[in-house]
């Protein structure tokens, strides 16, 4: 606005004046400076964010061909939080939670989690994979009134807290989503448990998933992080779990990782409601 009242103030004068006293005026307003509208500056875009993925073959996509769960939330909470999301899938197939404490200890996957703003977490299953005959025959209790998987019970339980404790660490006690999920069954389901297993066989498989759950859900929560239950949504929606698993009877399929996602996304973020 100065610019423009100088160069008024300056032609009035210019009309008053002639010879080269005008024509000096004339080169000091054309050498002003115009004035320009201030450039607007973009909108923000949202922040990245950054989802690392550990577990076993559940969260490596095994037996599946298709996309595996963590991809599929990647993408789901892209849509809902506007924001460009990164899923690294640092799933391994037949891992265990002795074996997920090692994996952190490795330079290039605790670089991943310290980046991480979303750690999803599935293990425990292959906890129990050497009594797996025992359990589907119903042959799992001893004569001192305990059962063959006591002991991978309390050592899942330890290494979970491990676990949990060292993502903290890794993260600097940073704003970070830890989301663990449990498991619809630790060993086969649907009509490949009800053809290979006696009900009694059946019921085992089902009795040992709710105490693998239960000890999930408790150390997930004393470790401030969020259990996410996968039981209910597989097994108690009145659908055929058959239809959420794979040929194997064991690892879900595509509708079964696609409803993973979608009740990982349902869990909620820290500054994303749940649903």
């Amino acid at each position: 606005m100065a610019v423009v009242v100088t160069t008024v103030v300056c032609a009035g004068v210019l009309a008053a004046t002639s010879g080269a006293g005008r024509t000096a005026l004339r080169e000091a307003v054309a050498s002003l400076p115009t004035a320009h509208p201030a450039p607007r500056s973009a909108p923000a875009e949202p922040a990245a964010l950054r989802v690392v993925a550990l577990g076993d073959s559940v969260t490596s996509g095994g037996a599946c061909n298709c996309t595996a769960f963590p991809e599929v939330y990647g993408g789901l909470l892209g849509q809902r939080t506007g924001s460009k999301v990164m899923v690294d899938n640092r799933g391994v197939g037949g891992l265990d939670s002795a074996g997920l404490l090692g994996q952190l200890g490795q330079q290039d996957d605790a670089a991943a989690v310290a980046g991480a703003d979303v750690v999803l977490l599935t293990i425990g299953a292959n906890d129990f994979g050497d009594h797996h005959d025992q359990v589907t025959a119903a042959n799992c209790a001893n004569a001192a009134g305990g059962d063959c998987v006591s002991q991978e019970i309390g050592q899942l339980s330890g290494d979970l807290q491990r676990i949990l404790a060292r993502i903290r660490t890794l993260r600097q006690d940073k704003p970070t989503t830890v989301l663990v999920t449990g498991y619809w069954n630790v060993y086969e389901d649907g009509e490949v448990a009800q053809k290979a297993f006696s009900p009694e066989g059946v019921a085992a498989t089902v009795d040992l998933t709710r105490r693998v759950n239960a000890v999930v859900a408790s150390v997930t929560g004393a470790q401030g992080a969020k259990y996410v239950d996968l039981f209910g949504p597989f097994e108690k929606r009145g659908k055929e779990v058959t239809g959420l698993l794979a040929p194997d009877g064991d690892h879900p399929n595509a509708a079964g990782h696609l409803l993973i996602a979608q009740v990982l996304v349902q869990a909620g973020l820290p500054k994303l409601p749940s649903s």
